[in-house]
């Protein structure tokens, strides 16, 4: 009789994420004000592998210090903002470390990244994708090694009770003033 023995996965995964990309797509689909839920994708996403990095990359230097901060704490992972698009800083990064990592995973449906997960997977590195199946080009997910879909249960949404009632207030006030200015309208008498 054969023993039967546990096998152990040992990947390193290193996760980009095209923040831009994601955020639209979220919103285009979900039609939710919300963004990724880390802590529940980022395990999800992982299984039982080893997280070797986690990078942000987002086009503008108006970036959440709290989501900064919090990639920071929970997976030692970084906000990388980007003059532009992060088309090019995030290729720049996967080809810097395909040498480290056994896999990369790219957040992003954007077909831009078809010639670099071609490249990625010419020099033995595992690529898989992570997106809203709706927003994503079917090429890049028929590159990818393995598709990862991002549903509903994977976004937070925020809060926006505050929100609403703050742009409710100030919607009235322009209401008002509009109303104003036509019944004060200036009126000439002939005499």
């Amino acid at each position: 009789m054969e023993e039967q023995s546990d096998v152990f996965i040992s990947q390193n995964v290193a996760i980009l994420v095209d923040g831009n990309n994601i955020e639209r797509s979220i919103d285009g689909v979900f039609k939710v004000d919300g963004m990724l839920n880390f802590d529940t994708i980022i395990p999800k996403l992982l299984g039982s592998r080893a997280l070797n990095r986690l990078i942000y990359f987002r086009e503008g230097k108006n970036i959440s210090s709290k989501l900064a901060e919090r990639l920071h704490q929970n997976y030692h992972g970084s906000v990388q903002p980007c003059h532009k698009s992060a088309d090019i800083p995030l290729t720049i990064k996967a080809t810097q470390l395909a040498n480290k990592v056994d896999c990369l995973m790219i957040l992003s449906g954007d077909s831009d990244y078809i010639d670099l997960v071609k490249h990625l997977k010419n020099e033995g590195v595992r690529v898989e994708i992570c997106a809203v199946e709706e927003n994503t080009s079917r090429a890049l997910i028929d590159e990818a090694e393995f598709f990862h879909p991002i549903v509903r249960s994977d976004i937070f949404t925020y809060n926006n009770s505050k929100n609403k009632s703050q742009n409710q207030s100030h919607a009235n006030k322009k209401t008002t003033k509009k109303t104003t200015k036509k019944t004060t309208k200036k009126v000439t008498r002939k005499e």
